[in-house]
């Protein structure tokens, strides 16, 4: 056929009517095995498939799901994006992504002109310094469900899905004293961030187990770019008291910090420790390579979006609270 097959056609080639079709098809008690198991061949011969727009005026499904997130270039939203999308198509749901480009500014206005009434559902990462989590509530009220993941709003009812930011932090910065560094340095994201928040504890109790000194100054905040990453090492490594070990809030920051102390004709590893956290692909790249948290991307975009189906198909699910672990992965730019 030259368009798309609908249920009037298979009802016209078996000679039934179009309801009884809409019944096969959708498994109820009141059509025989026979006649469902006659639609259901035909609908496979004939390549059909089923009209979510057309059923969701029935079921009030629309079988889209939004996706909000800061950033789609990055190795680590990319990631998760496939993990999502792994789900979601598996069960017959389009995915509408919105950029915010870590604006709150544009996460807002997002928000504001969703076209609830065409979604499930959606999941989301919020934007630093998002000031939106009223707006949320108010999409959740209208019986949208939200899942947030990586980036999550704590003071929303909701499920979560995260990395466990703190196990990590603390593992990559007691890796470095296992290996002998003395004087570390955290260089962190914007402070606005929970997670933001979580790496900086890890790495503040891991030095505090090991009876290593603390230094406000040695602890930079700024953005997650290369290029913050090399302001920030720039600021460390300009004073006579300087570290001997960075550890990074992710992998293109720290990248970042061993560009400058390149610069600086300082030795990684042999002199400097650095170590990040994603296991970004460029980490495998750059020389010396970078030790870093391996961070499970795929499976927290699966994961939000298994749940975020949960919520769609049970109302009263109970939010859930997940946190997935990373992996210490030890390349040379820790080797001394």
């Amino acid at each position: 056929m030259g368009r798309f097959v609908t249920i009037k056609d298979i009802a016209k080639k078996l000679n039934i009517s179009v309801s009884t079709v809409s019944r096969a098809l959708r498994d109820t008690y009141d059509v025989n095995q026979e006649t469902r198991e006659k639609v259901l061949a035909l609908a496979s011969e004939l390549n059909y498939r089923p009209n979510f727009n057309a059923m969701g005026l029935v079921n009030r499904n629309s079988h889209n799901i939004a996706v909000i997130l800061p950033f789609i270039t990055n190795y680590y939203f990319s990631t998760v994006i496939t993990g999502i999308q792994e789900v979601a198509y598996k069960h017959d749901y389009n995915i509408i992504l919105h950029i915010t480009n870590d604006s709150p500014e544009r996460e807002l206005s997002i928000i504001k002109n969703l076209a609830v009434s065409n979604l499930d559902g959606l999941l989301v990462s919020v934007s630093t310094n998002s000031d939106a989590g009223t707006h949320f509530q108010q999409v959740i009220d209208t019986g949208i469900p939200i899942v947030f993941f990586d980036r999550v709003s704590d003071g929303i009812l909701t499920s979560k899905v995260m990395q466990d930011d703190y196990n990590g932090a603390f593992e990559a910065v007691e890796h470095l004293i296992e290996r002998g560094y003395k004087k570390i340095a955290h260089i962190a994201g914007p402070e606005g961030l929970s997670f933001t928040q979580k790496r900086k504890k890890g790495y503040l109790d891991a030095l505090k187990k090991h009876g290593l000194p603390v230094k406000e100054g040695w602890i930079v905040s700024s953005g997650f770019s290369q290029e913050d990453g090399q302001q920030d090492a720039a600021k460390l490594f300009s004073r006579k008291d300087h570290p001997d070990a960075v550890f990074a809030a992710n992998d293109r920051k720290a990248i970042g910090a061993m560009v400058t102390l390149k610069e600086k004709g300082l030795q990684i590893g042999k002199q400097v420790g650095v170590i990040g956290f994603t296991n970004d692909p460029v980490s495998t790249v750059v020389t010396p390579t970078l030790s870093t948290i391996a961070e499970p991307a795929f499976e927290i975009g699966k994961k939000s979006c298994e749940l975020l189906l949960k919520h769609i198909n049970k109302r009263n699910f109970i939010a859930e609270d997940v946190t997935l672990p990373g992996t210490l992965i030890a390349r040379e730019s820790t080797h001394r």
